[in-house]
Parts: C-alpha cells; sequence; structure tokens
C-alpha cells in the first residue's frame, strides 16, 4: 500500500475540532518529497538526491545509536537523523507525525494534577527510602572516605 495514496494524509483544516478528541488541530504539511521542483523534475537527479539524504540521515542516525552508549545526546542526535529522512521519505515523516502525537500526549498526562501528586508522593517516598538505607550503612560501618582507608 502506498502511504502517500491513502486517507492517513489527510488532515482536518486549521481551526477545525477533531472529533474524538475536541482539541483544535494544526494543519500538517502534505506527506511526500520536500525536495526542489527542479531536482523532482529528473527521474536521475531526484534518485540521487533521495541516496544522498539516505546516507546524510543514516550517519546522523548511527551517530545518534553510538552517542546512546557514549557521551552526547543520542535520542536528539536519532530524532534529527529521522527528521533529515522525513525530508524526502514519506514513512520517516509519518513516524515522526506519530512521535510527535505521543510526545505531547505525554506531556498533556504530565501536567494534570492527580499524575503529578502521584509523581510527587512516589518521589518522595523514594527519597525517604534511600534516605534509611544510607543511614542504616553509615550506622553500621560509619563514614570511611577513599583517602583515609589504610590498606
Amino acid at each position: 500500500m502506498n502511504a502517500e495514496s491513502d486517507e492517513r494524509g489527510k488532515v482536518a483544516g486549521p481551526g477545525t475540532k477533531a472529533a474524538a478528541t475536541g482539541d483544535v488541530t494544526e494543519e500538517e504539511p502534505p506527506l511526500g518529497s520536500r525536495a526542489p521542483d527542479f531536482i523532482k523534475a529528473r527521474r536521475t537527479l531526484h534518485l540521487s538526491w533521495q541516496v544522498g539524504v539516505f546516507v546524510v540521515g543514516l550517519a546522523v542516525v548511527g551517530a545518534g545509536v553510538a552517542m546512546l552508549v557514549l557521551p552526547g545526546p543520542g535520542w536528539v542526535v536519532i530524532f534529527g537523523g529521522m527528521a533529515i529522512w522525513a525530508t524526502e521519505f514519506v514513512w520517516a515523516q509519518l513516524v515522526l507525525r506519530w512521535t510527535k502525537r505521543k510526545v505531547t500526549e505525554a506531556a498533556q498526562k504530565a501536567l494534570d494534577p492527580k499524575v503529578r501528586r502521584r509523581n510527587i508522593i512516589l518521589t518522595t517516598v523514594g527519597l525517604v527510602i534511600v534516605a534509611v538505607l544510607v543511614g542504616i550503612y553509615l550506622w553500621k560501618y560509619g563514614l570511611a572516605l577513599p583517602w583515609n582507608i589504610d590498606r
């Protein structure tokens, strides 16, 4: 199934209400290549453009994956590579739209007063447990700093 021909590319007009949520939706840009028209007009040039975009995006995503275990903002770089791919590939545009939707939902859920209250309570309980465990350790073994240990 071609993602450009299905109904997912159609969105509500600006300022219209979404039926399921009642929220005002923003108009999303159309799916497809964002290459300049003179590049899209020539098949060979457009294919070369796509290969170049894919290679650059792959390099950025690869650097982001490496940064997951090395110092650096791994996930930010991975999403940057996905954004590069999304300039040319429909599948990457759909992945980024889905990700943006999920992040927005998570942010709205995190701002819910009940969820915030629960998170504050859980954090407080966790900190109290850690403080009690550190206190028990210090009471039993004392404070031995690394530079004061006799061998």
